[in-house]
């Protein structure tokens, strides 16, 4: 069993910044890709943000420079720190990784169950 946890959404005015955060736990043999993505009223799922095990990240072209995503191997923790923040990234934020839960076996996709962001004055 697996669990996602996010903290950190709330309600933030257009202009400032908002730090997201993430713990995993569970029966795990091993974390591997981690990130974010978010979907916005009305719309599909979108991917914000990755994170490989070893540090390469990912983000989606409009976050770029941004948004910045961490994460801590040993703790097993993923971030997100938002800044600038617009009307338009209004959404629910969801923590996702990729996972083994024993030596050999298959890896599977988890996710959080999501955290919402508002952006508005």
């Amino acid at each position: 069993q697996v669990q996602l946890v996010e903290s950190g959404g709330g309600l933030v005015q257009p202009g400032g910044s908002l730090s997201l955060s993430c713990a995993a736990s569970g029966s795990i043999f091993s974390f591997y890709t981690m990130g974010w993505y978010r979907q916005a009223p009305g719309k599909q799922r979108e991917v914000v943000a990755t994170i490989t095990r070893g540090g390469v990240k990912k983000y989606a072209d409009s976050l770029k420079g941004r948004f910045t995503t961490s994460r801590d191997n040993v703790k097993n923790w993923v971030y997100l720190q938002m800044n600038s923040l617009k009307p338009e990234d209004t959404a629910v934020y969801y923590c996702y990784a990729e996972a083994r839960t024993k030596a050999g076996g298959p890896v599977s996709q988890y996710w959080g169950q999501g955290t919402q962001v508002t952006v508005s004055s």
